[in-house]
């Protein structure tokens, strides 16, 4: 996922050192991947069957390591089947590290990709514009609709581009997890950079029910350890306190009262113990959409 928009608070500089240790510390692509493995080869296979080619997007990939293990899976899943790939992701940093990961992978130099470098919002104007919008087989979103404006209208534009059996599938916050406790609980001050209107699954999942939109909605438990959140001084912790709450200097961007009352929240509200280590809820939810 990437910052969209004129918010691009996110994703460049310092912010993409949090985001890669948190991507490291908490094992979320891990669970997502474990996941993934286990359900979309039969999903491929619905998809695919009596394709010649499969046409994949990946929406604000990031640095594509998810999006590379997904175009492995189609790649063993559907052998006979060629695959071309559309990317859209705004950060140039991100999107250097995906056609990096892209140029020393053997099987993906076999797929031709197209790169968007643009935000969501400015692939939707240029796509509109064409007339004639490429439709795809399989679309994927994952951690990246907090940063659109206008979820409703995001849903249902990408929902057109799906081909007759296609799915667009959807991984995100679960709805009533940690994040979607902290963010919401202080949506004031922390919802005023990359991320001006927090949402959580449940609120894609009314989204989709208001647009008479067929899906079907699975878990994906994870929790990660934020122990070290809670020493003062210790850098690993002020990392993830600077990605977790979208802050440049987390201890530095607070009064020292809402600084603690946020300390205070995550360790009571969001997270348990385990082993002498404060676990944080990061459950996710993965939506997956009929055309």
């Amino acid at each position: 996922m990437a910052a969209e928009g004129k918010r691009t608070a996110g994703y460049e500089g310092r912010y993409v050192q949090g985001f890669q240790y948190f991507l490291e510390h908490s094992g979320e692509h891990n669970a997502i991947l474990q996941y993934l493995e286990k359900v979309l080869p039969d999903e491929f296979k619905r998809v695919g069957a009596g394709e010649r080619q499969m046409d994949v997007l990946g929406v604000g990939s990031g640095g594509g390591e998810l999006d590379a293990q997904i175009l492995t899976l189609l790649q063993s899943t559907l052998p006979d089947v060629s695959i071309a790939a559309d990317v859209v992701e705004p950060s140039t940093e991100l999107m250097g590290q995906f056609k990096a990961l892209v140029s020393k992978t053997p099987n993906l130099k076999k797929i031709p990709f197209v790169w968007h470098s643009v935000t969501t919002e400015d692939y939707k104007t240029e796509a509109s514009a064409k007339g004639d919008m490429k439709k795809y087989d399989f679309i994927h979103m994952i951690q990246m609709l907090y940063y659109v404006d206008g979820c409703a209208e995001t849903l249902k534009f990408f929902h057109s581009l799906l081909k007759k059996n296609g799915k667009l599938m959807i991984i995100h916050e679960q709805a009533d997890g940690g994040w979607d406790n902290l963010w919401k609980s202080y949506k004031k001050v922390l919802c005023t950079k990359s991320i001006s209107d927090y949402i959580s699954s449940g609120d894609i999942v009314s989204h989709l029910k208001g647009l008479g939109l067929k899906y079907e909605e699975h878990p994906i438990p994870n929790s990660f350890d934020i122990t070290d959140c809670f020493t003062e001084g210790d850098e690993t912790g002020e990392l993830l306190l600077d990605f977790m709450t979208d802050q440049e200097h987390f201890h530095q961007s607070f009064t020292p009262e809402l600084r603690a009352e946020i300390l205070d929240h995550l360790r009571n509200k969001c997270s348990s113990e385990k082993d002498g280590m404060r676990m944080f809820d990061s459950s996710l939810s993965c939506i997956v959409i009929y055309a």
